[in-house]
This record gives C-alpha cells, structure tokens and sequence, in this order.
C-alpha cells in the first residue's frame, strides 16, 4: 500500500469530520456574532466592521423586554420535574419487562417499540383533546402528560437490566427482600449510567422543545423559555431585532452548552456501558 493511500486513509476521516463541525458550528457563530454587534451594523458590515462594533446591550435589552427569570424558572419545574418522574416511571417499567414474568410481557414491550416508530407529532391532536378533557391548558403537568411514559427511557432501562447478572438477585431474594427492594437495592445503584445517559437526554429534549408548550401554555406564569423567546419577536413593531433575539437565543441555549461540555464523557461512556450505540 503506497504512502499516500496509508496517508488518506488516516486523515480523510479526521478532515471530513473537521469539516462536517465547521458546518454544524456556523449558526452557532453567527449567533455569537448577531448578538454582539447592532443590527444595522450586522447586515451591512463585514466581519472588521463588526469587531469595531461589539456591545453588550442586546443581553440587557432581551433581559427587560421578555421576563427570562420566570421563563427560567418555569423551564427548571418543568423539565427536572418531568425528568424526577421519568426516572421513576422507566426504572418501574424496564425493570417489570426485564425481570418479571407475566401475561403479555412482550405485546406490551411491542407497544413500547411501536411508540417510538410513531412521529411525536402525530399525537399532537389527541393529546391536546385529553388536556382540554382533563383541564391541564396551560399547566406544568400539562406540559408533561405526554412525556411522562418514556419508550425510549423504557427500553433503555429494559436493557441495562437483562444484563445484571442473575446471581445478584438471587441473593437478594434468598435474604428476603420483595421485588421492590431488589430494584432500589441492587438493580439500581449497578445501572447508574444508563439512568445517567437517558438524564441528559430528557433534559436536552425537553429544555430545547418549542411546539407543544407553545400549543398549551398561554401565560408568563407557565411558558418556558424556548416559548418565551417569541416574545422578544413580537415586541418590535418595525420587524425582529436580530442582536436582542440572538442575545435571547444565547440566554437560552447557554446552560444546555454547558451542560453537554461538562458531562460529555460521562455521556459518552454512559451509552457504551449500557450497550446501546
């Protein structure tokens, strides 16, 4: 094999990938850039025009125009509350599908696998008819009916315990814990991180979800900021000003960016441990 065959082997890869990112990262940057220079500036001026330019205003006037303390506040309930009974709904499940023995465990697991084939968009309708059944408009357990029944979560547990080795179990039965303390007890603390894998996941999914909040919430008391951040939209009458809606898009995505760079290993590592790729 001749050098520059081994050479583009090795390198091809590495350069696509570069590439691919470079792709992906532009309207990260061109959100950085819009909110630090005034608009004007950004659609007439070139990059040395921009950098002559950089202010920090646009955050302050996003801050005053849309109230992103209560969105904030409203996202944190919804999303780690949501998160709080995910963990308990597919632990339950996956455990129940993974471990016990009864009548139509696997047309209930074919359920399960059919949810995720289905388009989340799809339900929208039937789900909006349930709440305005229920009287759930604009409310945080509104925001989370849908969601509260992960499949994914579910078939992610389902895996991570079939491959708890049986010998533990039985040792825990054999001192005589119930079926509820052998999950709490052994399953449990030896799955943490597919538990931590599908975290990250609900908190990514759900802080960026726009549709259906804006569909069912209708007041500052219960919108979230991905919601929120419309506002910043329609309060110029002359049409969007694209450094505040950029502030406010920083505003938004800032904490999952942080997030995902602090816990990106242990994401990482989370799935391969659990055997899902």
């Amino acid at each position: 094999m001749s050098k520059q065959l081994r050479f583009l082997q090795k390198y091809l890869p590495i350069v696509a990938l570069g590439i691919f990112g470079l792709v992906w990262m532009v309207p990260l940057f061109w959100t950085l850039a819009a909110a630090f220079v005034p608009t004007t500036e950004l659609l007439n001026g070139g990059p040395l025009v921009w950098l002559q330019n950089l202010h920090f205003g646009a955050f302050e006037q996003a801050w005053s125009v849309a109230p992103f303390a209560r969105f904030y506040l409203n996202t944190i309930i919804w999303v780690f509350g949501l998160l709080a009974i995910q963990l308990v709904t597919i632990s339950l499940a996956g455990f129940a599908l993974a471990r016990l023995d009864f009548r139509g465990k696997d047309q209930i697991f074919f359920l399960f696998l059919t949810q995720l084939m289905v388009p989340a968009t799809v339900l929208i309708l039937p789900n909006y008819q349930t709440l305005v059944t229920l009287g759930w408009l604009d409310s945080y357990q509104g925001m989370m009916a849908p969601y509260i029944a992960s499949a994914f979560g579910t078939f992610l547990m389902r895996q991570a315990f079939k491959q708890v080795p049986k010998e533990l179990e039985e040792a825990a039965r054999s001192d005589g814990a119930n079926w509820l303390q052998v999950l709490w007890h052994v399953f449990l603390p030896v799955t943490r991180a597919p538990l931590l894998a599908f975290s990250i996941v609900s908190i990514t999914y759900h802080w960026n979800e726009f549709l259906w909040p804006l569909l069912i919430t209708s007041s500052v008391e219960v919108r979230p900021l991905t919601v929120g951040l419309a506002l910043l939209v329609q309060s110029s009458e002359i049409g969007a000003q694209w450094d505040q809606l950029s502030a406010g898009t920083l505003i938004v995505a800032v904490p999952i960016l942080i997030l995902i760079a602090l816990v990106q290993k242990q994401f990482t590592n989370s799935f391969l441990s659990s055997g899902i790729k």
